[in-house]
């Protein structure tokens, strides 16, 4: 029987295929603040910037392939049971192969009512004001914006109580309730933390291995960490 790997991945693997990050670009985007573009205020007060900024991500998540370190993730499904709890909006990790794939924080290629969160469409064009669900109701983007409430936690909870191994990949650990997640890692699971400037994590229980080394260099070590862990 296959142990269970669980990943907590952020915006630093898929950065290393092009995608850029309000982290990259300081906070911005092309001169407005994640505050415009990324709040419910902020699609209250002017929608069609909002709109502007995920039809924007959304062509450029046409143009971009899974890199190196999504690849080794989906590789690793040959020898663990592998769920990945993603940051991220993107689908790198389905398009790498990846079976297992949580969105805590939404999905560029979906949308959904403005007044049913459960009124949701796959979507791989750009949204537009008029777009609307079957009410008549403007559709937004399937994002968890800044303030909203994050519907996947409490099944990322679950996963990531079942960990046999856990690692985290290219986050600061600084966005909650993300970060939080490592309070549920069980005593004694084996924790890995790989990101080039890794952030310090106070009061952690568990043993922590750090690789301070860029998403798709650091899974190539930890896939050999992990195989000799299984080995033993």
């Amino acid at each position: 029987m296959k142990k269970k790997l669980v990943v907590l991945s952020g915006a630093g693997i898929s950065a290393e295929s092009g995608i850029t990050t309000f982290r990259d670009a300081g906070g911005l985007w092309e001169g407005h603040s994640v505050m415009d573009v990324a709040t419910p205020e902020a699609w209250r007060k002017n929608p069609a910037l909002v709109l502007d900024f995920y039809n924007q991500r959304r062509k450029q998540l046409h143009s971009v392939v899974p890199n190196a370190g999504h690849q080794i993730l989906a590789e690793l499904e040959q020898y663990f049971e592998v769920e990945i709890i993603t940051q991220n909006v993107d689908n790198l990790h389905e398009k790498s192969g990846s079976s297992s794939v949580l969105h805590l924080h939404g999905e560029l290629l979906k949308v959904r009512s403005s007044a049913n969160d459960h009124f949701i469409l796959d979507w791989h064009t750009d949204l537009n004001i008029g777009d609307s669900d079957s009410n008549g109701i403007q559709l937004r983007p399937h994002i968890v914006w800044f303030g909203e409430a994050v519907p996947a936690l409490e099944k990322a909870i679950q996963i990531t109580q079942s960990a046999a191994f856990f690692v985290v990949i290219g986050t600061s650990l600084q966005v909650y309730p993300a970060a939080g997640l490592l309070d549920f890692v069980k005593p004694n699971t084996p924790l890995f933390y790989i990101d080039p400037q890794p952030a310090k994590i106070p009061n952690l229980r568990n043993k922590l291995e750090v690789i301070d080394k860029k998403a798709s260099e650091g899974l190539v070590l930890l896939k050999e960490r992990l195989l000799h862990l299984i080995q033993k």
